[in-house]
């Protein structure tokens, strides 16, 4: 199984991004996906997760309105776009993988990770 997360990089306050995170190995349908993020020095926090279907998402408090989570089974890939992007939003973000209808924001709760790619946001 692999999740290969791409997108990442430095963007000025106000700015957007898209991440990308492409799926192997795995019958992608199957998962429900997540996003956490990790910022130096802090624990790795939820930021949005989706259902496998792609039918019900969940966000957290600080990204809600601004990052959208969504995902194209057929292509095995889960994205996560961005707007009006925050010097707090800068942190390495992870795509994780949950063997489970259902998502959770749990991050122990994901049985695969991706590498992680680092979005840097300027003020």
């Amino acid at each position: 199984v692999q999740l290969q997360a791409s997108g990442g990089g430095l963007v000025q306050a106000g700015g957007s991004l898209r991440l990308s995170c492409a799926a192997s190995g795995l019958t992608f349908s199957s998962y429900a996906m997540g996003w956490f993020r990790q910022a130096p020095g802090k624990d790795r926090d939820f930021v949005a997760a989706i259902s496998r279907s792609g039918g019900s998402t969940d966000y957290a408090d600080s990204v809600k309105g601004r990052f959208t989570i969504s995902r194209d089974n057929a292509k095995m890939t889960v994205y996560l776009q961005m707007n009006s992007l925050k010097p707090e939003d800068t942190a390495v973000y992870y795509c994780a993988g949950r063997y489970s209808g259902r998502y959770s924001q749990v991050f122990y709760e994901y049985a695969y990770w991706g590498q992680g790619t680092l979005v840097t946001v300027s003020s």
